[in-house]
């Protein structure tokens, strides 16, 4: 496992299956969205956030006229962009190494829709460019292996420095029943994915994320093709092969690994959902992944099952039971269940989150056996303006198995987030 890049990063199907503006929304069941199957870090989805009424607490909008502009740009040209500047910092109540972490991104995203811009069916391409750079010696990537803790307390803040995590072509089929999706793709956005997934505005620890710690580093930016679907009005499918030793750093070099080596994850997921804008928050799913071992970066391949039921309730509580099991593949976690709840009063509005975690290190990842950890995160994100949240969090690390000198780790964490 690289100490400075993601760890066992979210990890995915191939095909965008996530329908969700914010973490919680209030979602009408019924027909289909306009956009469906769109996961939520997917910049159509990000875009449609950045547009959606908050409920912030000032109740203050400073960049109003730059947004009523670039509607105006998509409204005629299809062209569609954005970005935000997200912060992460966390101090550690005990540490055999450094004791605080801090990382930023930088993002610009969007997309250009070219076929039927207005109408079903549209297609067009998809673009996401980011900045990753530490503040502190260790990124947050990276600070579980400081405090002695076997997993990715915040998985995706590192210092890759410039990358292109999304470059590809987006067509709806079926009257938009049906995406596919082909060039480099995020394969973090839309496999075992629910409405509190998203490290830039829901949980931090990727034991609550995609995969629930029990898969290794997959690359965004990956050469890939995927498809999915729905089989019925409840019913979907998803399925797709990426390259397993891309690097978003350098992405076009994924065209030689891809076909060369032609080392790849691939990934089956079907799932239940109530349909419409329900499709990620009423979910259960299943999903199968293989991971090839890869002879460009030496990552080692393996193969793994995750399952996630989640359900809205009074449309304000999101509560979920989220697990995975892995064979090989550098995962941290060979075995791995979550559950908890998020809680939102009212639709853009503040978000609590609490999630507990039980997770038996992989014996094939680490060289000596390891005791189970337990892992509980608690954040509450505040809508302070209609550009910027801030999330202050907490979590405890039980038994760290990589230091077995403490039973008790608290990690205090903060984020912030400005929407441009």
């Amino acid at each position: 496992m690289k100490p400075y890049r993601e760890l066992p990063s979210p990890v995915t199907s191939m095909v965008t299956l996530v329908l969700a503006t914010a973490p919680i929304a209030r979602a009408e069941t019924g027909a289909l969205d306009s956009n469906p199957l769109s996961g939520p870090d997917d910049p159509h989805t990000l875009a449609g956030e950045m547009r959606q009424e908050k409920a912030d607490l000032l109740d203050r909008n400073l960049l109003e006229l730059w947004e009523e502009w670039k509607t105006g740009v998509t409204d005629r040209t299809g062209f569609s962009f954005g970005g935000d500047y997200t912060a992460v910092g966390f101090a550690a109540s005990d540490s055999p190494g450094d004791d605080t972490s801090a990382s930023g991104i930088f993002r610009l995203f969007g997309s250009w829709d070219l076929v039927n811009p207005k109408g079903k069916n549209t297609g067009g391409l998809v673009y996401k460019v980011e900045h990753r750079h530490r503040f502190t010696d260790v990124p947050p990537a990276a600070f579980g292996f400081e405090v002695g803790y076997a997993g990715a307390p915040e998985p995706v803040f590192n210092d890759d420095g410039f990358r292109v995590t999304e470059l590809n072509w987006k067509q709806y089929f079926c009257d938009d029943r049906v995406v596919a999706r082909v060039g480099f793709i995020d394969i973090k956005s839309y496999f075992d994915v629910y409405g509190l997934a998203s490290p830039w505005n829901g949980f931090h620890n990727l034991a609550f994320s995609t995969g629930s710690n029990t898969q290794s580093v997959l690359p965004d930016g990956a050469f890939g093709i995927m498809i999915g679907g729905y089989l019925t009005d409840h019913v979907y499918a998803v399925a797709g092969i990426a390259d397993a030793s891309a690097d978003p750093t350098s992405v076009f070099g994924g065209f030689e690994t891809f076909f060369s080596d032609f080392d790849t994850f691939k990934s089956l997921e079907i799932g239940f959902t109530g349909g419409g804008k329900r499709l990620f928050l009423d979910n259960a799913h299943i999903a199968i992944w293989q991971l090839d071992d890869s002879k460009e970066t030496g990552g080692q391949g393996g193969w793994g099952v995750n399952a996630s039921v989640s359900k809205l309730l009074a449309d304000r509580w999101l509560v979920f039971l989220r697990g995975g099991w892995a064979d090989e593949g550098a995962g941290a976690y060979e075995a791995s269940v979550s559950t908890g709840f998020g809680y939102m009063n009212e639709p853009g509005g503040h978000l609590l989150g609490v999630g507990l975690n039980w997770g038996r290190p992989n014996s094939d990842t680490f060289p000596v056996p390891l005791d189970d950890q337990w892992t509980a995160e608690v954040f509450y994100r505040l809508q302070l303006l209609e550009n910027f949240q801030l999330t202050p969090s907490l979590q405890f690390l039980i038994n760290p198995a990589l230091n077995p000198n403490e039973h008790f780790v608290a990690l205090f964490g903060l984020r912030t987030r400005l929407t441009f």
